[in-house]
Parts: structure tokens; sequence; C-alpha cells
């Protein structure tokens, strides 16, 4: 019963840790890209219950920030002259849900002209929550894009190598040792570099995913192949083969079912090992680029003295970077233990 409460956390979890990948417009406020020049490094606004003279609210309400009176621009204050209430599921900017039809409807938000930063504004006045909600779910898309391309290149590959052997199993292992050994980042450094500087930063960022993918189908072509090389031996296999059962009939039914637990786990390490080197590169600006947020570019905004010192706010990335890596981590091990469980 504890574990199968723990699965049940465990998927809902990662569930609502790929949300942001399927209704980004919906969590966010605003449009990602919206700017309020007049308030930049807006730290977040208060959450209040009480007003001004001591009345008691429900729901909860913020106050308008401006900036303080002597125009130095180093701090804000509270208008509380109006409190706007938090309101759910308002209209606001248009945004495409699902990818299928565009609707203006939007988890949360406050009535015009009041602005609820939950997490603050970067140096344009964009809502620093919006933009991370926009910034999680393009890095996250690379990261299981990149996944499944490294697990249908690797499971393919593996298991050809793994079932036929002999040179075809030493042509495909010697390759794999080959990508095993590459630098990853110097050669995503390098595909860059040859990109024109004018490519569309959409077709920029699937090229590079791709090539991260393609480099990461080495180490679950090993894996597989192992698990093959073990499985073809087995009496259920000999007993297909002998009654004149086809490669593709054996593999199918009895070899691969053997591969689909090494496989989940191998996907929940490789996932935020892509998400990783997508944030790497858009951090040294390589990657996603301006105004499209990702967790990467959201991050190098801490290259500026002024917010890695006064901004606290603008950690919030690395902090879902971190919910990210854990919530997968949690995942891979409960997938390690589970399938101990089935070979013992």
């Amino acid at each position: 019963m504890n574990n199968r409460r723990r699965n049940f956390v465990l998927v809902l979890l990662l569930v609502l840790l790929h949300v942001p990948v399927l209704v980004p417009g919906f969590l966010a406020p605003y449009d990602y890209a919206q700017q309020n020049r007049e308030l930049p490094f807006a730290p977040p606004n208060r959450l209040h219950l009480v007003d001004e003279a001591g009345s008691f609210h429900l729901q909860p309400f913020v106050y308008s920030w401006q900036q303080r009176a002597d125009g130095s621009g180093d701090g804000y204050a509270e208008d509380r002259t109006r409190a706007y209430p938090v309101q759910l599921l308002v209209t606001g900017a248009p945004y495409r849900f699902f990818g299928l039809w565009t609707t203006r409807l939007h988890l949360f938000g406050v009535e015009q002209p009041g602005r609820v930063f939950l997490l603050g504004t970067d140096d344009f006045g964009r809502d620093q929550l919006s933009r991370i909600v926009y910034g999680a779910s393009i890095s996250l898309f690379a990261g299981l894009l990149g996944t499944a391309i490294a697990l249908v290149v690797g499971v393919l590959l593996g298991v050809i190598s793994g079932y036929y052997g002999k040179w075809v199993d030493a042509a495909v292992m010697r390759v794999a040792e080959l990508f095993l050994a590459l630098p990853w980042l110097y050669l995503l450094l390098a595909v860059r570099a040859v990109l024109p500087l004018r490519i569309k930063t959409t077709e920029a960022f699937l090229l590079l995913v791709g090539v991260v993918g393609i480099v990461g189908w080495a180490k679950p072509a090993r894996l597989v192949r192992g698990l093959v090389l073990s499985a073809k031996e087995r009496t259920f296999a000999l007993a297909a083969k002998a009654m004149g059962a086809s490669d593709a009939y054996v593999l199918r039914r009895h070899i691969l079912p053997q591969t689909y637990g090494i496989v989940l786990t191998t996907a929940a390490l490789l996932v935020p090992q892509f998400i990783l080197a997508e944030v790497t590169l858009s951090f040294l600006g390589l990657g996603v680029g301006e105004p499209m947020p990702s967790l990467g570019n959201l991050l190098g905004e801490l290259q500026k003295y002024r917010v890695l010192t006064s901004c606290w706010w603008m950690f919030a990335p690395a902090v879902a970077l971190i919910v990210l890596f854990l919530g997968y981590q949690w995942a891979s091990s409960a997938l390690q233990e589970k399938s101990a469980e089935v070979r013992m």
C-alpha cells in the first residue's frame, strides 16, 4: 500500500511538472514579451488580506507598485489608494491553447490598470512568473524531445546489435564508444558556431536539440544491448525460435518487453541531462534567444552584478530547475527499485 501511495504521488508530481509544456499560456498571467517599462526590476507583489482600514478580506488582493518619489529607480512603494483583488479564470493576453485554438482565459489575474507580479519583473518590466512558465515549457520540451530521439535511436541500434551480434554488434558498439567519448558541450558549441547568425531561433533550437538527442543515443544503446544479449538466450526465446517464429515476432513478443523498465529508467535520467544542455547553451547566449524565454536565458540575467546582488526574485528560475531535477531523480530511483523487485 505504501508503494502504491508513493507511486501515485510520483506520477502526480511528474504530471504537475509537465503541465507548463501543455498549457503555459493558461498558467501565465501575462504574455512573456509584454513590457512595463515604468516597472523595471519591480519586486514581487505582496498578497494582502487586511486593507488600510483594518478590514479583513477573504479574497487576497494586491496594491500597484510605484517608484519612490525621489525618482532614483532604486526602490518601489505600494500605492495603497486602490486595491486589486486577485481573481481566478480571468481574460487577458491571447494565446494558443494546446496549440489548437486561440483563447484569452488565464488561471488568475487582476483588473486593469492593476498588475500582479508574484515573482517580480525583469529589466524590461516583464512578468517574471509568466516568463518562467513559458521558459520551463521550452526547456522541458527540449529535454523530452532530445530524450525521445536518443531513446528511439539507442533502442533500435541496441536491439539490432544485441540480437544479431557478430560484426553488427562490433560495429555498433565501436560507434557507440566514439559517441560516448565526444564532449557534447564542445560539439554543440561547434554546431552553433557554423550556423548563420540570422537563423531563426526556432530552427536553431530544434537543430541543437536534435544534435543533443543524436549524441545521447550511445548510453541507452549499450544498456539495451546487454538486456537483449541475455534475453535472447532464455528458454522462452529459444523455444519460440525452435518452433519457427520469425525474428520480428521474437523481438516483439519476448525481447522488447524485457527492455521497458531500463528504457523508462534511462528516460528519467536523460531528460534532466538534456534540459541542462539546453539551459547551458541558452545561458551562454547560443540557444533560445530573446524575447523568447527559457530557463537558461532567464538565468543569464544573473550575470549582471546589480541583479545578482539586489534582485533576489531573479533566482526563481534556478529554483524551478532544482524542483525539476529532484522530481526526475525521485522518478529514476523509484523505477530502479521497481526493476530490482521485478528481477527478484
